[in-house]
């Protein structure tokens, strides 16, 4: 049986928000889509006064595709904040900083500009 069935509530973590709807995954499979008529009862101006990417929230399963691994998702009707905001953690930088973008962008540079230069050649002929 899967693990993912129509009616079950779950967590997931928000990936993409866009003026119609926010995208969300919850496993190395499976994403979904809330659609903005499924975030709220009233009218919803912008999706960022609800939810923000990055946030873990609980979501009803309206619909599964389990080709597609895909989910329709709904938020309207539940309490979708519950320990919704995840702990970010500190980024740690390495010892190395921006010294190997420092040593590698000039050949990355020349090789682009090589690419563009061939291109060009091939078209004149």
């Amino acid at each position: 049986m899967t693990k993912y069935v129509k009616g079950k509530v779950v967590k997931g973590t928000v990936t993409c928000i866009e003026p119609y709807g926010a995208f969300m995954s919850f496993d190395e499979y499976y994403t979904g889509l809330i659609h903005i008529s499924e975030i709220s009862k009233n009218f919803v101006k912008d999706i960022h006064d609800f939810v923000n990417v990055g946030d873990h929230i609980f979501v009803e399963i309206l619909d599964v595709d389990n080709d597609e691994a895909h989910l329709k998702l709904s938020i309207k009707n539940i309490n979708y904040k519950i320990n919704g905001q995840h702990k970010r953690r500190r980024i740690i930088e390495t010892p190395h900083g921006f010294n190997t973008l420092r040593q590698k962008l000039p050949f990355w540079i020349d090789s682009q500009i090589k690419k563009q230069k061939n291109k060009a050649n091939s078209i004149d002929k």
